[in-house]
């Protein structure tokens, strides 16, 4: 294309990699940021996207969702330009406030513990400015986009979690389709994305490819993985053990509890007490708030029927926490170092009638990857400056209750919307290279990585 239809699109974060997503759509004298978050496995300015690539203000940032890894970095990004506008759901509205105010909490944690001196990227006030340039819009409602000529964006439902979207996008002579993070299918709360409609014209797709490296044949239904994963905390918990679920804070933490509240109700697992972390139930109580956006037939439990977990970070807390069979779902998913998830496992691993099971994805280089791989006896730390302990506990395993799409419905989606150009973002080294090589279908395909453009043609 020429002129005023030429675009170019950029890694800031999120190619070749999960963690940091951030992209910059250039065209015709504008810029776009969609996402702008923070790497989990990273600290201080290392965990931001590459915004030294900007060199003026962009003209508007498109949030997907509420995740850290997509909007985590975004107080930054406004404090470097300030007036920067947002646009978001309003589910993710409500949700990402809560989130990025945490962020600043859990920052000023770590520098105190560890002398981070970059942390905290940045401050409360920051985040409560950022958020005041912030809209939230309704899914499938369009809206004009601050760029002459004619712009518009529309958020369609991602089926992630709450508020989530895919995006699309019309801009002077091409359209854009971020799929952000997506799930084809119904879970306990939550419905699948929203389907592509036939005809529906779109010049270039940028798709997640989080299970790209994910063989098929380990891909596990929904309900059957549910029912496994309720037979597994049964038997711990009449075998006088804790079972513990590590659960992202916005996502899997409401669906599971649900679930196993569900189980409960239905006598599949023993009546013990259900324990849920902090932030996930802070965010529980906007699935409360924003309740018209679960599936119709959701039971969408009180809160109050899930007890608090308490200082984990005590050793002695944590030990009588599981002291009695109970069940306790706890931030992290992955299971970082220090958080309630790995506090309470450091406790549990020295015994061998607990179970620990995850639920979601997994980075190999983070704590709880390398527990679930772990050889019996094997020494490990479960937080920086505590002594690595003995890991006696075997009964630690993975169910595949992911909220993102498997490569088959990723590539269902290339082939319905048959685009001009996919670019394949969010996803490990060997997740993009499979995508890339099995399902471009004749498209010019690319898997940019950080800092590198891609120049799209008509």
């Amino acid at each position: 294309m020429e002129g005023d239809t030429a675009i170019s699109f950029t890694v800031l974060g999120g190619g070749g990699e999960v963690g940091a997503n951030c992209f910059q759509l250039c065209f015709g004298g504008h810029q776009i940021i969609i996402d702008a978050g923070t790497h989990p496995k990273k600290e201080g300015r290392d965990a931001l996207p590459e915004f030294s690539l900007l060199n003026r203000a962009p003209d508007v940032a498109l949030i997907s969702h509420a995740h850290v890894d997509h909007c985590g970095s975004l107080p930054y990004l406004v404090r470097q330009f300030p007036g920067v506008k947002t646009h978001v759901t309003t589910p993710t509205f409500r949700i990402m406030d809560r989130m990025l105010h945490n962020s600043v909490a859990v920052m000023t944690t770590i520098a105190r513990e560890r002398g981070i001196a970059d942390y905290p990227l940045y401050e409360h006030e920051d985040v409560g400015y950022a958020m005041r340039g912030v809209k939230g819009h309704a899914y499938n409602a369009p809206f004009r986009l601050p760029i002459e000529p004619f712009a518009e964006a529309e958020f369609r439902m991602g089926g992630h979690v709450l508020g989530s979207a895919s995006i699309l996008l019309k801009l002077p002579g091409h359209t854009v389709y971020y799929t952000g993070d997506i799930c084809d299918t119904p879970q306990e709360l939550l419905g699948g994305m929203q389907p592509i409609e036939d005809g529906l014209e779109v010049d270039t797709l940028v798709i997640e490819s989080t299970h790209g490296a994910t063989e098929e044949a380990r891909v596990k239904t929904y309900p059957s993985e549910v029912e496994r994963l309720g037979e597994s905390i049964a038997r711990v918990v009449r075998g006088g053990g804790t079972a513990l679920v590590p659960s992202f804070a916005l996502g899997r933490t409401q669906e599971v509890l649900n679930i196993i509240a569900r189980l409960q109700d239905t006598g599949k697992i023993p009546d013990v007490p259900v324990y849920a972390s902090g932030l996930g139930r802070a965010i529980y109580e906007l699935y409360n708030r924003f309740e018209d956006y679960l599936l119709p037939n959701a039971h969408l439990q009180p809160l109050d029927r899930f007890g608090k977990i308490g200082n984990v970070w005590e050793p002695t807390i944590a030990a009588e926490l599981i002291s009695r069979p109970c069940i306790i779902v706890a931030t992290s998913g992955m299971m970082l170092e220090n958080t309630p998830s790995a506090m309470i496992a450091q406790e549990m691993v020295k015994q061998n009638h607990h179970g620990i099971f995850f639920v979601g994805y997994l980075d190999h280089e983070t704590l709880g990857y390398k527990l679930l791989h772990s050889e019996p006896g094997a020494s490990m730390s479960f937080g920086l400056g505590r002594e690595p302990v003995e890991v006696k506990l075997q009964n630690i395993d993975r169910f595949h209750l992911s909220a993102h799409a498997p490569r088959a419905a990723l590539t269902r989606v290339i082939e319905k919307i048959k685009p001009k150009n996919v670019i394949y973002v969010h996803g490990d080294p060997d997740a993009i290279a499979w995508m890339q090589q099995h399902t471009a279908n004749g498209c010019r395909s690319y898997a940019p990585v950080i800092g590198q453009t891609v120049t799209l043609g008509a």
